[in-house]
């Protein structure tokens, strides 16, 4: 007996033959062979040229803003570490790092919709008897912990800007109302 279980990922598609043959004892007795992955979705293999033509243009879009969350977390984590270690423009520096996070959720989201939208629509005949794996849940708890992260920076940025003791730590004051 010959089970083929093929796996998409956003960036590729593996895909594992298990052959399975009955032992001596009268249990299963199985052999993997040919555990392949190859870059997803290619011109030729998955005809992107003429039948599948949508559905590659989108599902390179989902990766093109997966590319650009990770780009925007990371410059959000150099602007955090740049603000707390110079010490001097740390009230500032929340307005840019809320700015990229939020980023970061909005294209983490865009991708999240894109790929759900294939799915549900079945644009892809290898979809037909696929469902999302771990790669799609991490990307929804991406873009929910971005948005989460986003409004607490935002919400004690401004609480700090106010002058709450709180929020503004050491360098508490009072703002001089003129």
């Amino acid at each position: 007996d010959t089970r083929v279980t093929v796996r998409y990922g956003l960036m590729e598609r593996c895909e594992r033959i298990t052959f399975e043959e009955p032992s001596p004892s009268s249990a299963t007795h199985s052999d993997y062979s040919d555990y392949e992955c190859r870059r997803f979705p290619l011109r030729e293999q998955d005809k992107c040229e003429k039948e599948n033509k949508i559905f590659c243009a989108t599902w390179v879009s989902a990766q093109y803003c997966t590319e650009l969350g990770i780009g925007f977390a990371a410059t959000a984590l150099v602007t955090l570490l740049f603000g707390v270690s110079t010490h001097s423009r740390r009230r500032r520096v929340w307005r840019a790092v809320a700015g990229l996070v939020v980023l970061h959720a909005i294209f983490q989201l865009l991708t999240f919709i894109l790929v759900a939208e294939l799915y549900r629509m079945d644009r892809f005949p290898g979809f037909d008897h696929a469902k999302p794996g771990s790669g799609f849940v991490l990307n929804a708890v991406s873009w929910v912990v971005g948005f989460v992260v986003a409004y607490g920076v935002i919400y004690t940025g401004v609480a700090a800007d106010r002058g709450y003791r709180w929020a503004a730590g050491n360098r508490y004051y009072h703002p001089i109302r003129g």
